[in-house]
């Protein structure tokens, strides 16, 4: 008598914000069995049970991993599964056949088989995540209070000349800002009294929000300190410049191979400037621009007041360089020193 053979199988996942709809298949492609479950925990491990009973489990296929799948994918590799982030579906399957979600699933859990779907989710938990949401919102007040600026200056310029002759008078961005705070409204309905109203409640907006950015730097600093000490000290390098380069390289440093590697991701890697012989090379408009802004940042701190720097850039002039070249030159060296500092040593997540 033939033992039972246990097969092993690959689960395909269709994630959504209330159900997950799940498909097993074998080695061979044979779908083994479909169902739905909650988008919740309760619903996560009878997924897992269900998968147990029905084999061996090689791999979850899910779609999502960092919105509707994140819950899932995180209590999988909290309780050992192998987990690939799949792509949505191809695009002219979903134009033949229609939006189904067991063919998902089902397409989910192929591209794993196939090998087509390799990329491994990131773990969202510890510090790497922490430092994500943190910048999320950080980003998002820092947008509204430039808007919240950009309309109160708006005010100011078609404010009644009495009014705008005043505040003409105050120096400085926060003085101004505070001055305009504190107006005291009278109860008359003219434009002045309205034009006040709308500015001093811009004001406030913009006091509180720069008050929500300074508590979130302070809660970034110390993560960051963390997970880049080094880095940390490093001259004309921020705070926020190492939020964009940790954000860039991930949980997983090991995966960006090389300097070069990190310079392309950062937008910084030389691109000749013709198909002929040139020693030319030309903008790079590729890559994260964040993180090349940040670069950006860190050279025009240094070309004004790192010695080192200044010397370079006073060498390379007499070389013919323009500034614009000097700049690309200084973000690449820029990019050797985060190389090292971040991908080279055991600073990110593998704490030496």
């Amino acid at each position: 008598m033939t033992p039972h053979l246990v097969p092993t199988i690959i689960i395909g996942v269709d994630t959504h914000k209330d159900k997950h709809v799940d498909v097993a298949l074998d080695g061979q492609g044979t779908i083994l069995g479909r169902r739905s479950i909650k988008a919740d925990t309760g619903g996560y491990l009878d997924l897992e049970q269900w998968a147990l009973i029905v084999g061996k489990i090689k791999a979850f296929g899910v779609e999502g991993t960092g919105s509707y799948g994140a819950g899932l994918s995180r209590l999988l590799l909290a309780r050992g599964h192998r987990v690939i982030e799949v792509s949505r579906p191809n695009r002219l399957i979903r134009a033949r056949h229609g939006k189904n979600d067991h063919l998902d699933a089902e397409g989910a859990a192929r591209s794993v088989l196939n090998g087509q779907a390799t990329a491994v989710p990131k773990p969202q938990d510890g510090t790497m995540e922490m430092i994500r949401q943190l910048k999320v919102v950080r980003d998002t007040a820092v947008k509204s209070r430039s808007q919240a600026m950009v309309t109160l200056k708006s005010l100011i310029i078609n404010a009644p000349a009495a009014l705008r002759e005043k505040l003409g008078k105050c120096r400085g961005k926060v003085a101004l800002i505070r001055l305009i705070a504190a107006f005291r409204i009278s109860r008359e309905g003219t434009l002045l009294s309205s034009t006040k109203t709308a500015m001093r409640s811009l004001a406030r907006r913009w006091l509180a929000l720069h008050d929500e950015i300074t508590a979130l730097d302070r809660d970034l600093d110390p993560l960051v300190k963390s997970k880049a000490a080094r880095l940390h000290t490093a001259h004309g390098i921020a705070t926020m410049t190492i939020v964009d380069m940790l954000t860039l390289i991930g949980d997983d440093p090991a995966h960006i191979r090389s300097e070069a590697a990190l310079a392309r991701l950062c937008g910084v890697c030389p691109i000749p400037a013709s198909s002929g012989r040139t020693n030319r090379f030309r903008l790079n408009r590729g890559g994260n621009r964040q993180a090349n802004a940040a670069l950006y940042r860190v050279a025009i701190v240094r070309m004004r007041t790192h010695p080192q720097t200044l010397a370079y850039v006073v060498k390379r002039t007499a070389d013919g360089k323009t500034k614009g070249e000097i700049i690309r030159c200084l973000k690449r060296y820029i990019v050797r020193e985060i190389f090292n500092a971040l991908c080279r040593t055991n600073e990110v997540g593998l704490a030496a």
